[in-house]
């Protein structure tokens, strides 16, 4: 699958925009391989020896036609259509070959240490004199200021830091991270929503700038409703397990042959479930006639509905709420939801082939533009793969301004 609509030719939305990636992990590249998808040319710079280091966070490893170790499954989740150059950074040429780069660029990605480039002379303020309109995104755990702008930045201790594992997971028990690194992943889409925006300001000014973002920010700011229940309240929200802390019933139930989610988010749905359950009282009950006298009272709520629920089976419980428009689903394992008829449908799951023929899993971006489909020409690079073709552009390009 390179596009939805192999039959539109036009270009992808970023098309002919340059970036360089000094990136590694999760959180930039990730906005590498959204910025990529988009269309732009995103240039990863690895060190030569070993490159990122997903490349070695395995098991699961994709071995290429030939029995070649590919790099690690995590690695390919993050780095779909890039070109990958090897350069160490830290010799006197490498430093120059990757400003001479970042020189054809129009944006940068870096998640080094605050400061950390600068010894290379590849920092925004050194940067800019030769490249006025660079858009320079840098990447951290805690931003450019601060008392904790020296730390170093993990999603996971960012989880529990900025309160995300204080609401995740079962009352009482111990706090929890979500299953994905979800501090990163945010921070790699936040991160394109701001290249985006500062690559037009650019144009329109002829100015770049630095972006200064911040995985704790980040995870601070997608706590969503859960935050401004805390500042209206003064209330800091707690662990509550599947269950809503401002809507009920909306949470994991069991049945006859496993669990579903019911989700009823107003009183009209709540009237339906009822109904499809047999339980007239409950609909008549005046404690549960509106969403907050159901949150009142929850757990005499939650009992009556467990036992209504009892006698029916997954299937049948879904297929009864389906029918009477009432919010429900299963709950897949990561198998069961690339199986499942939508995600099919969809096209969530592609095969990006190789210059060796080696086909590579891949999941599509959620986005669909049907005007400019997104680009998915190129599955992730080999460490270096494209170093000697980077490096003659790149050479075309000095002599070309040098004649100019």
């Amino acid at each position: 699958m390179s596009n939805p609509d192999p039959s539109h030719t036009a270009p992808a939305p970023l098309a002919g925009v340059r970036v360089i990636e000094l990136a590694r992990i999760l959180a930039g590249p990730w906005a590498g391989q959204l910025l990529a998808d988009l269309g732009a040319d995103v240039i990863k710079i690895e060190h030569p020896q070993g490159g990122d280091d997903t490349r070695r966070w395995g098991p699961p490893f994709v071995t290429g036609a030939d029995g070649e170790n590919l790099s690690a499954a995590y690695y390919h989740s993050a780095n779909r259509g890039k070109r990958s150059i090897t350069l160490d950074i830290a010799s006197a040429e490498g430093a120059r070959t990757a400003r001479d780069l970042i020189a054809t660029a129009d944006a940068v990605i870096e998640n080094f240490k605050v400061g950390g480039l600068k010894k290379y002379g590849l920092d925004y303020d050194s940067l800019k004199a030769a490249n006025p309109r660079l858009v320079y995104c840098s990447i951290t755990g805690f931003g450019q200021t601060g008392p904790y702008a020296p730390r170093a930045g993990y999603d996971f201790i960012i989880q529990a830091m900025a309160g995300m594992m204080s609401i995740t997971g079962e009352p009482g028990r111990e706090p929890q991270k979500a299953g994905v690194a979800i501090s990163d992943i945010f921070t790699g889409l936040y991160s394109v929503i701001a290249i985006q925006a500062a690559l037009r300001h650019a144009e329109k000014t002829g100015e770049g700038q630095m972006i200064d973002m911040a995985l704790f920010d980040t995870q601070a700011g997608i706590l969503g409703n859960q935050n401004l229940n805390y500042l209206v309240s003064g209330e800091a929200p707690v662990q509550m397990g599947n269950a809503h802390m401002n809507i009920a019933p909306y949470e994991v139930f069991p049945v006859s042959d496993g669990h579903v989610i019911i989700a009823v988010g107003n009183d009209g749905q709540f009237q339906r479930f009822c109904k499809l359950l047999g339980a007239g009282a409950m609909a008549a009950d005046p404690d549960f006639q509106t969403n907050p006298s159901r949150v009142a009272h929850r757990e005499r709520l939650r009992t009556e509905i467990i036992a209504a629920m009892s006698r029916f089976t997954k299937a049948g419980m879904l297929a009864a709420c389906e029918a009477n428009a009432v919010p429900a689903g299963p709950i897949n394992t990561i198998a069961e939801m690339f199986d499942d008829p939508q995600a099919i449908a969809r096209g969530m799951q592609m095969e990006l082939t190789d210059q060796a023929g080696t086909g590579i899993p891949s999941v599509r971006a959620p986005i669909i533009l049907p005007a400019s489909p997104l680009n998915y020409d190129r599955p992730s690079p080999r460490l270096g793969e494209h170093t000697d073709d980077v490096l003659e552009e790149l050479e075309r390009l000095k002599s070309t301004r040098k004649k100019t």
